[in-house]
């Protein structure tokens, strides 16, 4: 209101971008768009099919639609890539090997699939606090 009476009109629009949100079960892909939101991390129970978040900064709104990361989920991804601006790939670094090879596997189709391949990534190594935790290096 203040910013009307003084003839300086509204604040200007904050860009808003969308990404999407990708990595297997348990990886943590809720709890850090939770974090972001502010919002309580708290009873979160794992995402069947998608979930979408906006996630406010500053300067811009990050749209972010989380994945599911189950096994029987994952193949239906790519059907959500679309209009998609940038990819946050997140990973348990304390995870098994078997687990750390699977999401290696599905960091690789992502990073080869049409719709994604040339946008950014961003790889997140999530559960660093547990005593399991891989480094950058052996992740």
């Amino acid at each position: 209101c203040f910013r009307a009476l003084c003839c300086k009109g509204p604040p200007p629009p904050r860009p808003e971008y969308d990404l999407v949100c990708i990595g297997l079960t348990g990886s943590g892909k809720t709890s850090l768009l939770s974090q972001l939101c502010s919002e309580s991390a708290e009873n979160i129970v794992s995402t069947t099919g998608f979930n979408i978040k906006a996630v406010p900064f500053q300067n811009a709104i990050l749209n972010v639609k989380e994945l599911g990361g189950a096994d029987n989920i994952r193949k239906y991804w790519s059907r959500y890539y679309q209009g998609s601006q940038g990819v946050i790939f997140v990973l348990d670094s304390a995870s098994s090997e078997d687990d750390l090879e699977t999401a290696r596997n599905e960091l690789h189709s992502a990073l080869q699939h049409p719709q994604l391949c040339t946008l950014p990534f961003l790889i997140l190594a999530n559960h660093q606090d547990k005593p399991a935790a891989r480094s950058v290096q052996e992740v």
